[in-house]
């Protein structure tokens, strides 16, 4: 089985992204070595999933902190809270983003009176500790997973929760990659994604590349190819859960949500820890990212739209928690009732 690239490289000090943009026609890392970089790469969707944007950015904090290694550790601190303040504004929504530069900062306060070079290594270390805890998060949410995955049966995701979105294995992804390892066969829709068309460039690249039996449908065939019978559930990520298990993802999960529901087909989000935000209570209190609406009114740049004509792109909507039939997390899968059991498995959010 043949897994996607890494999204994320560390080398001797060195960050690297592979840029998404690009795929599936090219892959190519860039090298990142300070904070607006990193930013730019997290804007512009070079790197993108709310676990892998997380890794990036606490490795954006180190690479921002390179030059003030031999500063006082107040000063340090001063220059850290600074650069994971301007890291974490690159994309609001994803909760992992803010959680992951907040868990680096803590770790260095924690660490005083220390110098700015022991400041420097603390949170150098934790970020390469946070990205080897994503990849035990994977697989742990593969393992969990794993049982909903039958012979024969058909799946739908959408947008891409795989491994370009996460550091290995992906969220969604995670149990099919582990079920098609395991010999067993069964068949994935991926919806397309409109307006980036993640589905289409990466989830569809990434699993035909592993070996895995995909179709590739447009965002508004999910009905009918769910009324034919082909979809015996649906698995996706989530940028955000709220405490009550509402679902913050790529537009048009909600959507999707409400025809299964309709068809009776269960509905999964796959999530590792870091996605769940204990502090926020629903998703009616969540900031939803809107884009540039040149997103919608071209396809990979080529114009699709009137000039100028007023666009709506919101990244993100929200997805009710009772239309998730069960959380798939590296801490076993969690039933409802939400509020209670993704408390007592996940614990909060904040560093």
């Amino acid at each position: 089985m043949t897994l996607a690239p890494e999204p994320i490289r560390w080398r001797d000090g060195i960050l690297e992204l592979l840029d998404q943009r690009q795929l599936p026609q090219r892959v190519e890392y860039r090298a990142h070595a300070d904070a607006n970089s990193v930013w730019q790469a997290i804007r512009t969707l070079q790197v993108r999933g709310a676990p892998a944007i997380g890794i990036a950015a606490a490795y954006g904090l180190v690479v921002a902190m390179q030059p003030h290694r031999n500063l006082a550790g107040d000063a340090f601190l001063v220059h850290l809270g600074g650069a994971a303040d301007y890291l974490a504004s690159a994309r609001p929504t994803a909760v992992n983003l803010r959680w992951s530069v907040n868990r680096l900062v803590t770790v260095a306060r924690r660490a005083m009176p220390a110098t700015g070079a022991q400041l420097y290594e603390s949170i150098r270390q934790q970020a390469q500790q946070l990205h080897a805890e994503d990849r035990a998060m994977c697989h742990a949410i593969g393992r969990a997973g794993l049982p909903l995955i039958e012979r024969g049966c058909g799946v739908l995701t959408h947008c891409n929760a795989g491994a370009l979105a996460v550091s290995e294995l992906g969220t969604a992804t995670a149990p099919m990659y582990l079920a098609h390892g395991n010999g067993v066969p069964f068949r994935v829709f991926a919806g397309e994604t409109r307006p980036l068309l993640q589905g289409s460039r990466l989830t569809a690249w990434e699993l035909q590349r592993a070996g895995i039996d995909v179709t590739l449908i447009c965002d508004t065939m999910v009905a009918h190819v769910m009324a034919e019978g082909n979809i015996d559930l649906v698995i996706v990520g989530a940028d955000r859960v709220t405490a009550n298990g509402d679902t913050v993802n790529k537009i048009g999960t909600a959507g999707i949500a409400i025809l299964a529901h309709h068809f009776g087909i269960p509905f999964y989000v796959a999530i590792p820890s870091s996605t769940f935000d204990a502090d926020t209570p629903t998703g009616a209190e969540v900031a939803i990212e809107e884009r540039d609406g040149d997103e919608v009114r071209t396809v990979l740049g080529n114009p699709s739209a009137p000039a100028h004509i007023n666009v709506r792109n919101p990244a993100f909507d929200v997805t009710p928690h009772h239309l998730v039939r069960a959380f798939i997390t590296n801490a076993g899968l969690l039933k409802p009732p939400f509020a209670t059991s993704l408390a007592g498995a996940l614990g909060g959010t904040s560093a």
